[in-house]
């Protein structure tokens, strides 16, 4: 258990690093790797320049959530961590965190500050996949805080693996693509979830497809995923869904040009997304549950948004993604992780729909504004030809994607220009104002809009 002393010890050891009257503009960024199995291999590895070997790397964090804090130290020294790349296994140095309960104002800016409390509103992650992610959902606010509420009163422990929410936050997300970016978010119109159902065998895609012609209907949607959330717990699921699988595959090697029974359209895509699943979770209802989604493919610049609610997951390629800065996640399966199906169901919108997409400004700076519809968190990416102003208020987090860059603060007592290169970050305080950005390279920013 921490003191209060001890608290007052870690205050101060922060308020040292912020040196004198003028604290730095710059705060150079360690950031943790986490090892998720469905990591990639390469992908994080070349961006930080590190030699791959062959373990998986998920995500780089940039960030104050407690899982993964990125670690930050003023520029101008060595390094934080010495000789360690800005994704050690470890980090040293102050925490975002810390830094914001040291200087609220100075860091975040009143603005943020007022709406936000003393906390980073954000975090800024690369993702690199393989394998897909869980197909998942994140709560709204309100639902954020009374699963979060519910389960203190049941005394879950917050680092329980039976727990499923960690904070009571919600949280949207976005991606920006690095590379090509696969994905699966929102329902699919009825009428297109019964063409590709249709001619499938297995018991649980002919209750789908019966419930789904039956009520074509937003609520025929809810019905339909919900039944197969329930398959989760029968005991033939698995060899249900193998022949689910084996009438997929049947209908994946049929020519293009031979159409579906009745005339309605398939979508090769869509059956080699559930082949893909299948194989990477054998007799997991996620695999049919893909073909009740939008599939989505990224191009490089392209971006999607995820709203609170959205059922979604994502399935490979790197990208940017930022979110509100929260770790809760309900999973509906592709999996070993807890499976919650009621909570789900309580936080799932099941409107159907096309993929959401942010907002896009471009600001004539040569780097292109991506606005989702949420308060705490919008990215500005693109190339440095030159010199680029980033505007002045509140926290942001400058990543390096490719190049080099020299950020510099616009403003007369300006200490020496900070340079970022290929797989680099700096924290731009609020109180550090106006910075230009000087150079060539490719560019991510995450600021609180």
């Amino acid at each position: 258990m921490t003191s209060a002393a001890d608290e007052r010890s870690g205050e101060a050891s922060v308020d040292d690093a912020l040196p004198g009257a003028r604290p730095s503009a710059f705060y150079r960024l360690e950031n943790t790797v986490q090892r998720y199995d469905w990591g990639s291999t390469s992908a994080i590895q070349d961006l930080l320049g590190v030699v791959p070997a062959g373990r998986p790397a998920a995500e780089l964090r940039m960030g104050a959530h407690p899982l993964a804090p990125a670690r930050g130290g003023p520029d101008g020294g060595a390094r934080p961590g010495g000789t360690s790349h800005p994704g050690a296994e470890t980090a040293s140095g102050t925490t975002l965190a810390d830094l914001v309960r040291a200087d609220p104002v100075g860091v975040l800016g009143q603005r943020v500050l007022d709406q936000y409390g003393p906390r980073l509103p954000y975090l800024l992650k690369v993702l690199a996949a393989d394998r897909a992610l869980s197909l998942q959902v994140h709560p709204r606010p309100h639902l954020a805080r009374a699963g979060f509420n519910r389960e203190n009163r049941e005394g879950v422990a917050r680092d329980s693996p039976l727990r499923s929410f960690h904070d009571d936050q919600h949280k949207p997300e976005m991606v920006v693509a690095v590379s090509r970016f696969e994905g699966l978010s929102g329902f699919r119109r009825p009428a297109r979830i019964l063409e590709l159902l249709d001619g499938l065998d297995g018991a649980l895609a002919g209750r789908m497809r019966d419930t789904l012609r039956a009520r074509p209907t937003e609520a025929g949607v809810r019905e339909a995923f919900t039944l197969a959330l329930h398959a989760r717990a029968e005991p033939d699921v698995a060899a249900d869904l193998a022949m689910t699988v084996a009438s997929v595959r049947a209908r994946a090697e049929r020519e293009p040009a031979v159409p579906a029974p009745g005339g309605r359209r398939t979508s090769r895509r869509a059956d080699a997304t559930v082949l893909a699943l299948a194989e990477q979770h054998p007799g997991d209802p996620g695999a049919v549950v893909s073909l009740m989604l939008n599939r989505v493919t990224l191009e490089p610049g392209e971006s999607m948004f995820v709203p609170s609610g959205h059922v979604h997951a994502y399935l490979s390629g790197c990208a940017v993604e930022i979110m509100a800065s929260s770790d809760n996640v309900l999973r509906a399966g592709l999996t070993s992780k807890l499976v919650d199906v009621d909570a789900l169901l309580e936080c799932a919108t099941c409107t159907p729909g096309p993929a959401a997409r942010p907002r896009l400004v471009d600001d004539g700076s040569g780097l292109v504004a991506y606005r989702p519809p949420v308060a705490e968190f919008a990215l500005r990416a693109g190339r440095v030809a030159g010199a680029v102003a980033l505007p002045a208020a509140g926290p942001r987090v400058v990543l390096c994607l490719d190049g080099a860059v020299t950020l510099v603060a616009d403003r007369a007592d300006a200490e020496a220009g900070t340079r970022l290169v290929r797989g680099e970050s700096v924290f731009v305080p609020h109180r550090t104002g106006a910075v230009v950005m000087r150079g060539e390279g490719e560019i991510v920013v995450a600021f609180v809009p």
